[in-house]
């Protein structure tokens, strides 16, 4: 399991294209995320990763979402469609509830800073921090809308 700066030590390539693929609507993140509910069914909701220098997090609201994220830990997070292609990202791993200061406030003063709008601080703090730490990833390329032989790269940390 690797930090998303760990991932890009290993693969720059593939987190170059994440990064990309993760932010390509106008410098915000937007990604689907899936985790397992209790039952063990998936659960599956937009949200805004975000990418700092530390790593690959999310400010996640009190919900199920963030229930599931803390009982089991387990998540997919899938870049959203590409208007021109069916390009994607996805990464799969384990999703920690970081409670450090010091990372919150790089990750909230992020948030904040890609965003063309004020948003009040305070309401951010009830939201947790959560870090993504990667499992595993795909990369996929096409040609275009119905490419009938997309290119995968799959990468899978060792051990």
């Amino acid at each position: 399991m690797l930090t998303w700066p760990e991932l890009g030590a290993a693969r720059p390539d593939l987190v170059e294209a994440g990064r990309s693929l993760l932010y390509q609507f106008g410098g915000v993140g937007l990604a689907f995320l899936g985790t397992v509910r209790a039952d063990g069914g998936p659960r599956v909701h937009p949200m805004c990763p975000v990418l700092t220098d530390a790593g690959l997090f999310g400010l996640i609201i009190p919900s199920p979402k963030l229930d599931d994220l803390v009982r089991d830990g387990q998540y997919v997070l899938h870049s959203f469609p590409c208007p021109d292609n069916e390009d994607a990202f996805y990464l799969s791993g384990r999703a920690e509830v970081r409670d450090d200061a010091d990372v919150r406030e790089r990750v909230i003063r992020q948030f904040v800073s890609e965003r063309s709008f004020e948003i009040p601080l305070a309401s951010l703090q009830e939201q947790s921090v959560v870090e993504f730490l990667v499992v595993s990833c795909m990369l996929t390329r096409t040609t275009g809308h119905g490419d009938p032989d997309p290119e995968h790269t799959i990468w899978k940390a060792s051990g």
